[in-house]
């Protein structure tokens, strides 16, 4: 064999070698793990005496130190009044990475609302009240206003508009403000909560992202006309198992996130290892998304230790290639560009970092979320929550008059707000043991998995060769029990919840489940079995029992 001829196999044997390398990498992209890390900056913090305008600057000169040291191009966020701050405009043009994404935070403050020539009514420069210093507490106009004086501003001082604008929240009204008249890309708000702060936001898209309902911020639309064309982000990274239980059946929830500042969380290194373990390795569809960083007005002495064991993590996971570290605004591009409308996506923990040994999966879509939660051996549906784009907002045209607010969806099965610590809420799976009586089931460990656009959880259970299997459609969730045995099983869900839980349920027949939250009606669907009214006032609600081998929940509204 010829010299030429060798080479020339060499460079065909290289070219084979790494096209099978791309095409697998490309494979592993159809479900990416993101993270932005986001550090938003107030100019003032009136809450606390030591909290001083330098000290909330050294906090941001620490925090943009940390992230150039492992060179992660962060996204920081400026509220108006740290806009127009010199130090600020003078840090963030001159000592960032390249690649770093400066953007707006939407708390309002004193200078942009009289820049405006709207009253200002808080009782400090930056007043953190619902009815003050978000944009609900503001008329349309006025929003609209708020929004035109903050990109001028923000242009005058960078040379071009912000493309990704975040808060806690923004109402429906101006983030479709933003796009429409300034392009923006990206957004971001709270995770689900209950009464931290004085705002509750509840049942919404858990994690990941989606584009919203021109009614209502706080859910998906189903329709492209009705969508704005915004993907909107959940922040702060929940711990997908134990925040959502926090508080049960009260008005207050305390705090388990990546956020640093918090010790057995985000500033714990088992949590966060845990965290990113669950985020990054277990089982996910279409993407996985999480949110670091933090906030200036904790200051840096709080969250010093968690930031610099974090950043470390998330830098060699990325040169690792198990997750993309990118600005906020890349990944609105990044999901625009694959996404005309919201995906349906999930993420899960299968394991867990107590001894609790509970596992969890979230499912999201366009029409619902679902939450599967399993603990030692036992599992129910501890949360499912309808979208519905028509559900309009308390927000749309009213204004805030009040220092709390709330966001919500349409509840199905609430296992925070229905329960007690004595009595958790859920729909459960029964079957007939080997007496013939009906118990609650037992099993194994789950098995998640993709198949084209569904999620599918098979779920082992005790009684040999069987399953109880749920495939999750964007409009529906199927489950069925099945036996390798060819035994007949009998089986069937059954829904309970705290006995002084108040229900939106107004109608329980065979077929359908009606329902009402703030005078909007909605309901459930079953297909391939029944309803059946329970009418029990221990806290049993109904009961699904199948008719043939597999039962349907129609969410689709």
């Amino acid at each position: 064999m010829t010299t030429l001829l060798k080479k020339l196999y060499i460079l065909i044997f290289i070219f084979i070698f790494f096209s099978i390398e791309t095409n697998a990498k490309d494979k592993g992209e159809s479900a990416p793990r993101i993270v932005n890390v986001v550090n938003f900056i107030r100019q003032t913090e009136p809450r606390i005496d030591a909290i001083t305008d330098e000290v909330l600057y050294q906090t941001v000169v620490e925090e943009v130190k940390l992230l150039n040291k492992y060179g992660i191009k962060g996204t920081y966020l400026l509220q108006y009044d740290a806009l127009i701050s010199p130090s600020y405009q003078k840090l963030l043009k001159n000592d960032v990475l390249p690649g770093t994404e400066i953007g707006g935070w939407w708390e309002i403050t004193q200078p942009q609302v009289e820049a405006a020539g709207i009253k200002w009514r808080g009782q400090y420069p930056w007043d953190w009240h619902a009815n003050v210093g978000f944009s609900i507490a503001y008329t349309p106009k006025e929003r609209e206003k708020l929004v035109d004086v903050y990109m001028e501003k923000f242009k005058e001082i960078f040379g071009k508009y912000p493309t990704a604008i975040a808060c806690w929240f923004i109402d429906a009204h101006t983030l479709a403000y933003m796009h429409d008249k300034y392009n923006i890309v990206a957004s971001a708000n709270c995770r689900d909560q209950i009464g931290t702060d004085g705002y509750t936001m509840w049942g919404g898209y858990w994690g990941q992202g989606y584009y919203p309902s021109k009614k209502n911020v706080y859910m998906p639309a189903q329709t492209k006309s009705e969508q704005i064309q915004v993907p909107v982000f959940r922040m702060l990274g929940s711990d997908p198992i134990y925040q959502y239980d926090l508080g049960i059946g009260g008005n207050h929830q305390g705090v388990i996130t990546l956020e640093p500042v918090y010790g057995n969380a985000g500033g714990s290194e088992e949590w966060v290892k845990w965290f990113f373990n669950s985020m990054f390795k277990d089982p996910c569809m279409t993407f996985s998304y999480t949110q670091a960083g933090q906030e200036n007005s904790f200051t840096w002495g709080p969250m010093k230790k968690g930031l610099e064991m974090q950043m470390p993590l998330l830098a060699e996971l990325q040169k690792e290639g198990q997750i993309r570290i990118e600005t906020l605004s890349e990944t609105g591009k990044w999901y625009k560009d694959n996404f005309s409308m919201t995906p349906p996506t999930a993420i899960s923990a299968l394991t867990d970092y107590t001894s609790n040994d509970k596992k969890t999966v979230w499912y999201n879509s366009k029409y619902y979320r679902a939450n599967l939660l399993w603990e030692k051996n036992l599992f129910r549906f501890r949360d499912v929550h309808l979208f519905n784009e028509n559900f309009a907002s308390n927000y749309i045209e009213n204004v805030c008059t009040t220092p709390n607010c709330t966001f919500m969806t349409l509840p199905f099965i609430d296992g925070n707000v229905w329960s007690t610590d004595q009595q958790l809420a859920g729909l459960r799976l029964y079957y007939a043991d080997k007496n013939g009586k009906m118990v609650e089931a037992k099993g194994g460990t789950p098995k998640i998995s993709q198949k084209g656009k569904r999620l599918l959880v098979e779920w082992p259970l005790e009684i040999p060769n069987s399953s109880f299997i749920m495939t999750f459609d964007q409009d529906k969730v199927s489950m069925k029990c099945i036996s390798k045995d060819q035994l007949k099983l009998k089986w069937y869900l059954e829904m309970s919840v705290a006995s002084e839980a108040k229900l939106p349920f107004t109608e329980i027949t065979k077929s359908t489940i009606n329902a009402q939250e703030k005078s909007f009606d909605y309901k459930v669907s079953c297909r391939g079995g029944s309803f059946i009214d329970c009418k029990d006032t221990s806290g049993k609600v109904f009961r699904i029992e199948p008719s043939r081998k597999e039962i349907s929940l129609l969410f689709k509204n």
